[in-house]
């Protein structure tokens, strides 16, 4: 299993007070430009300024009003020119609405821009496909920003795994659960909106890592609102010596928590597990817990900037996820064919 985290990117302690800069040992400085100017954008520009090999240049959005208002509350420079953005970028980060990733992506990916898209990538098997080899084709990089995947502490639960300390994996649990006010976006959007939409990628993310992208069985099963958004939504893997279970919601809370039962023992994961810090290992002597805690700085998207400014300084450009990448937009899709069947 391969370490994101590199020791050629320093995580600093400021003096003057409890902040955190990730540093790159010369003075290269690689421009950002995000497309979409919601939430998390803004989380991003804000950890993008944490990064002293980044610089966020230029924000985009069609709509001018939008644009021009992220630009006066973040000072940055905002336009509605895709042209304008791409000769102003880099890396582009794609924060826009869940379905126009694609056709953003594809256009930064024919601009020979690397891309940092929020998840979920696409909601498409054949359209992770196409974005996969067309990064590929140009030698670019393509990472689907999911921030748990670049944190040390997430790292070292890999480790943990990979190392045998609980035997042979057996079963992942995860459970991932926010509660979302009414009016949102994420519980208002019919088509694309929703608890697996918005937060199934991280569930996804070590079941499909841990046990491998070909579970015999797939089944999902979902609480909805009134307007037919999956409020709380189960996905259940069967694989040939394993199980999985994956729970995520909007509109149910539960404890966030990530459990790896192995033949000699579990990974427990407090929650948040995602945000991942406090790591114990349990044995079937009761009295034996390793525990192990990591750092994980700010909102944790300064985490994906480094990997992938690491990624370009080293030209590692073959994009080691794909098959992870293809399968969690797979179950996107399949997620989105049978919630609108129902």
């Amino acid at each position: 299993m391969t370490c994101y985290w590199q020791n050629k990117y320093i995580v600093k302690k400021m003096k003057d007070k409890e902040e955190k800069k990730i540093e790159k040992d010369n003075g290269t400085v690689y421009r950002i430009g995000i497309i979409g100017t919601g939430r998390i954008a803004a989380r991003f520009l804000a950890e993008a300024r944490e990064v002293k090999a980044a610089e966020v240049t230029i924000v985009y959005n069609p709509k001018r009003e939008s644009a021009q208002k992220f630009e006066q509350q973040w000072n940055v420079q905002s336009t509605d020119d895709l042209m304008l953005f791409f000769l102003m970028s880099d890396i582009v980060y794609v924060a826009s609405p869940h379905e126009t990733h694609y056709g953003y992506i594809q256009k930064a990916l024919q601009k020979d821009k690397h891309v940092i898209s929020e998840k979920p990538m696409v909601l498409k098997k054949a359209e992770a496909e196409k974005l996969c080899r067309l990064a590929e084709e140009r030698n670019l990089i393509l990472l689907e920003g999911i921030k748990t995947l670049y944190c040390p502490g997430y790292q070292m639960v890999l480790k943990l795994v990979a190392g045998g300390t609980i035997g042979t994996l057996c079963n992942v649990e995860a459970c991932f659960t926010k509660l979302e006010k009414r009016h949102t976006r994420e519980l208002n959007d019919t088509l694309y909106g929703g608890s697996f939409t918005e937060l199934g990628s991280y569930g996804l993310l070590p079941v499909l890592q841990l046990l491998g992208n070909n579970p015999s069985e797939i089944r999902i099963d979902s609480l909805f609102s009134e307007k037919g958004i999956d409020l709380f939504t189960r996905v259940s893997f069967i694989y040939e010596s394993a199980l999985a279970d994956i729970t995520c919601g909007l509109g149910v809370k539960s404890e966030g928590r990530l459990l790896l039962s192995g033949t000699e023992g579990y990974i427990l994961v407090a929650a948040p597990w995602w945000k991942t810090q406090h790591i114990e290992v349990h044995y079937e002597d009761a009295s034996v817990v390793d525990v192990y805690e990591e750092p994980y700085v700010g909102d944790g998207l300064r985490y994906e900037i480094a990997e992938i400014i690491r990624r370009i300084e080293e030209h590692e450009t073959k994009i080691e996820e794909t098959a992870e990448i293809i399968e969690r937009a797979s179950i996107m899709e399949m997620f989105l064919k049978k919630r609108n069947k129902e």
